[in-house]
C-alpha cells in the first residue's frame, strides 16, 4: 500500500470489432489499478468519432447506454491517474480534437520530459491549449505538420518529443500505436478471436476480452492498423531499451506479461534474492497486501519460515474527505488493513513490502502489529530504496519527501518503529529480472536519468 506513490495511467486500443467499445470498456476494467482518478474512451464508425470521458471509476463512468453511443469498429481508452496536468475533467484523455485532416482522439501513459519547451513553441505559433496535459502537445504538433497525410504527421509530431510514452491514436478509418525508443512504459499487441487486434498497457487487458498474445511493440516503432490488412510497423527510432523496473515492483498485475517477463514470478524471484540478502530469524512471513504478496511467498520458500495471511485488507475503502489530521491517517491505515490477532500474537513476524515511500504507512503498519501482539517485527522491503522522483510517468513524491533519500537505512528503520529493516539490492533485483543494468531504468533508486 503505497502513499503518493501511482502509476500514471493505462491505454488500450481495439481495431476491427464491431463491439470494439464494449471490449475497450472490458479492457480498462482490467487496467483499472494503474489508474483510478478519470476514465475514458472514443470511438470511430468510420465518420465520426465519439468520445466520453469523466472523472471517477470505469464502471462508474460508462453504462449500457453510453457505451451504445460509442459505436463504431474501433476503440481507444484510458484511464488515469495524473502526474501531468491538474485534476480537472478537462485533463482526462482521451484528448479529442478537430483539425483539417478531420478528427483525432490519443491516449498517453508516460511523461513527456521536454513538453514545457515544446508548448511554449506552440503557443508562439498561434496554438490555443485547453488543458493542462503534456499530451495535448501531440494534437497541435499534427494539426500544425507542414506533411498533407495523417501517418507523415504523426512521424513528424513523436520526432519532436522526448521522454516516455506509449501512445495511441485514433482517426476516423485507422488506428495507430507507438513506443518511445526507451520503452520505458509496456504496450502489448494481442490478436481478439474474430480477427481484429488489441493494444494495451499490459497483457491482463487480453484475458478478459479472450485476445491471444502476439508480442510487445517494440520501443521506437509504430504500429498502423488499417481494415482489410496487417498492422504495418514502421521503425521511427532505434530501439534503445530502458524500461521501468518498478514496473516489475510495483505497477503492473501479478498476472500480466511485462517486457517479456511473468509479473508474478518475477516478485516470487524478489523475494527469494531477499531472503538471501536479509535473512532474519522468526516464526512467520507476512504480506503487506496486495503488494508484497509474490515477494512474501519467494522469501518464505526459500527461508523454510511458514508463509501466512497476517494482515486482511478491505478491498472496498476509497478516498475519504475527512480532514487529514494524523488521527485520521491513523484510521483510514486500519480501515484497509486488518492484522489476524491469532497468527501474530507472541510471533516474530517478517512483514514483507514492495517498497517504502514516505515511511508513515509503514510505521502505521508496524504499530498495528505490534499492537496485535507481535512480539518482534522486521522489516523487509523486495526493492532497493526509493531516493529519487521519477520523471517518466510516475507519481512519485519530490526527492525531501522520499524518506530514503533522507534517511539512512538505520534510521528509517528507528523511524518506522521496527526491530530490524532490510531491502533488496539493485544487483539482486536485477538478477530476479534476469536482466543486465542496461536494459532497464532504474533512477528511482540510483538517480541516473535517462533523459
Amino acid at each position: 500500500m503505497k502513499e503518493n506513490m501511482n502509476e500514471k495511467c493505462a491505454v488500450v486500443g481495439i481495431f476491427g470489432h464491431e463491439e470494439a467499445s464494449k471490449l475497450a470498456y472490458f479492457s480498462l476494467h482490467a487496467l483499472q489499478h494503474r489508474g483510478q482518478e478519470a476514465a475514458g474512451i472514443s470511438s470511430s464508425d468510420g465518420k465520426k468519432l465519439h468520445t466520453i470521458k469523466k472523472r471517477g471509476l470505469v464502471m462508474r463512468v460508462f453504462d449500457e447506454a453510453k457505451l451504445k453511443t460509442l459505436s463504431g469498429s474501433s476503440a481507444i481508452g484510458h484511464t488515469r491517474y495524473s502526474t501531468a496536468g491538474d485534476d480537472s475533467i478537462l485533463d482526462a484523455q482521451p484528448v479529442f480534437a478537430r483539425y483539417d485532416l478531420g478528427e483525432m482522439a490519443i491516449v498517453h501513459n508516460g511523461n513527456l520530459t521536454n513538453a514545457e519547451e515544446v508548448r511554449a513553441r506552440l503557443i508562439k505559433r498561434g496554438a490555443i491549449f485547453q488543458t493542462f496535459m503534456d499530451t495535448e502537445n501531440l494534437i497541435h504538433l499534427i494539426a500544425k505538420s507542414e506533411e498533407t497525410q495523417l501517418t507523415p504527421r504523426i512521424l513528424d509530431a513523436v520526432k519532436k518529443i522526448e521522454g516516455a510514452f506509449s501512445l495511441v491514436f485514433l482517426s476516423r478509418t485507422k488506428m495507430f500505436a507507438m513506443r518511445d525508443r526507451f520503452g520505458f512504459r509496456p504496450l502489448s499487441l494481442g490478436r481478439l478471436p474474430n480477427g481484429g487486434y488489441i493494444v494495451a498497457s499490459e497483457t491482463c487487458a487480453f484475458d478478459l476480452v479472450g485476445a491471444k498474445f502476439v508480442r510487445d511493440v517494440e520501443p521506437g516503432e509504430l504500429l498502423i492498423f488499417k481494415e482489410g490488412r496487417e498492422p504495418k510497423s514502421i521503425k521511427v527510432f532505434e530501439p534503445t531499451p530502458k524500461h521501468c523496473i518498478f514496473e516489475y515492483v510495483y505497477f503492473a498485475r501479478p498476472d500480466s506479461q511485462v517486457f517479456g517477463q511473468s509479473v508474478y514470478k518475477t516478485r516470487k524471484d524478489m523475494g527469494k534474492e531477499l531472503a538471501h540478502v536479509a535473512p532474519v530469524e522468526a516464526d512467520i512471513v507476512i504480506p503487506v497486501p496486495d503488494g508484497g504478496v509474490p515477494s512474501a511467498i519467494g522469501y518464505s520458500q526459500e527461508s523454510g519460515i511458514p508463509y501466512e495471511m497476517g494482515i486482511m485488507r478491505n478491498h472496498y475503502i476509497g478516498r475519504t474527505f475527512i480532514e487529514p489530521t494524523q488521527e485520521m491517517r491513523d484510521l483510514k491505515v486500519k480501515m484497509k488493513l486488518s492484522p489476524m490477532t491469532d497468527i501474530i500474537k507472541g510471533k516474530r513476524v517478517i512483514v514483507i513490502d514492495d517498497s517504502i515511500v514516505r515511511g508513515t504507512t509503514s510505521r502505521r503498519i508496524i504499530r498495528m502489529l505490534k499492537e496485535a501482539g507481535a512480539s518482534e517485527v522486521h522489516m523487509r522491503v523486495s526493492s532497493p530504496p526509493t531516493t529519487d522522483p521519477c520523471f517518466y510517468g510516475v507519481d512519485t513524491p519530490s526527492k525531501e519527501n522520499l524518506i530514503a533519500a533522507n534517511m539512512t537505512t538505520e534510521q528509517i528503520c528507528e523511524y518506522i518503529e521496527a526491530d530490524s529493516l532490510a531491502y533488496l539490492d539493485e544487483a539482486a533485483l536485477l538478477r530476479s529480472v534476469n536482466a543486465k543494468e542496461d536494459k532497464y531504468c532504474t533512477a528511482c533508486f540510483t538517480g541516473k536519468y535517462i533523459v
